[in-house]
């Protein structure tokens, strides 16, 4: 019988491959390790995925199968703050190709990367389509937590910040590792400071930002790493920003599994 869930580094090579043959989502987080202002711990992005997409493979057991937390990613930008770990961006995206190639090479047909490090996504997204150039027949996609439809309204209700005050420990992600471990978290040490040089067409906002964009280092306009309002965070926010995210990845996880494997075809002149 599978443990539930289904934890893939937990399995032996017999149990992957009955895995594999049962049309389940490879469910992949990736994070980082990057300041958060002084009062959350660098572990925040990696913390944050990796327990969404726990409880995601909880809610659909039968659909999922969890792998490991991709800890490190790109965030060449915050290295001015003590604590970040950085891999170069090509080596960070063939790492998750590669760890999607694996995952084919198994027999695993779809696969979701789901990133919790706004800076990641460009890469994970390439990481993905590479994969799928590799592997004809494989569904692999990629998507940040918090930005689907459903994601953004349950933000839009949930969040007190003002619009573009929400990017980086920020309230949004110190009420999610609140409602995670509160006692990890350094409320009197908060500070609020919304210092990005934002204009009309460049901003940083959790899920908008603007169609012109730039990325300078992060001390250039940030004294303490924060861009936001975590002041305004609280536990009760974080449970219900968690919920709305471990729905919005499991219905990632279902339209997966409803789409068609692809499959190359000659291209024809007519229909």
């Amino acid at each position: 019988m599978w443990g539930r869930p289904l934890l893939y580094e937990r399995l032996t090579w017999p149990e992957v491959r009955r895995a594999a043959a049962e049309d389940r989502v490879c469910l992949i987080p990736v994070g980082t390790l990057e300041d958060h202002g002084p009062h959350l711990p660098v572990d925040t992005d990696d913390r944050i995925i990796t327990e969404i997409c726990r409880r995601a493979a909880e809610e659909a057991p039968d659909e999922i199968v969890l792998l490991p937390t991709i800890p490190h990613g790109y965030d060449p930008h915050h290295m001015d703050f003590p604590g970040p770990i950085s891999i170069g961006w090509d080596t960070f995206c063939r790492y998750c190709k590669d760890v999607g190639t694996s995952l084919a090479h198994h027999g695993f047909k779809r696969m979701l990367y789901y990133n919790g490090h706004g800076s990641n996504q460009n890469l994970v997204e390439m990481a993905a389509r590479l994969v799928m150039i590799d592997h004809p027949n494989v569904l692999a996609a990629a998507a940040f937590y918090l930005v689907s439809k459903k994601g953004i309204e349950a933000v839009e209700e949930i969040r007190e910040s003002s619009f573009g005050g929400m990017a980086h420990a920020d309230e949004l992600e110190t009420s999610i590792y609140l409602a995670i471990d509160p006692d990890a978290v350094a409320m009197d040490k908060a500070v609020d400071e919304q210092s990005y040089p934002a204009g009309d067409n460049a901003r940083l906002e959790w899920w908008a930002d603007g169609p012109l964009r730039y990325m300078p280092w992060w001390s250039s306009f940030s004294r303490t790493g924060v861009q936001g309002s975590p002041t305004l965070a609280t536990a009760e926010k974080g449970k219900r920003f968690l919920e709305a995210a471990v729905e919005e990845c499991v219905g990632y996880v279902r339209e997966l599994l409803e789409k068609p494997l692809p499959e190359r075809r000659q291209p024809q002149e007519g229909l």
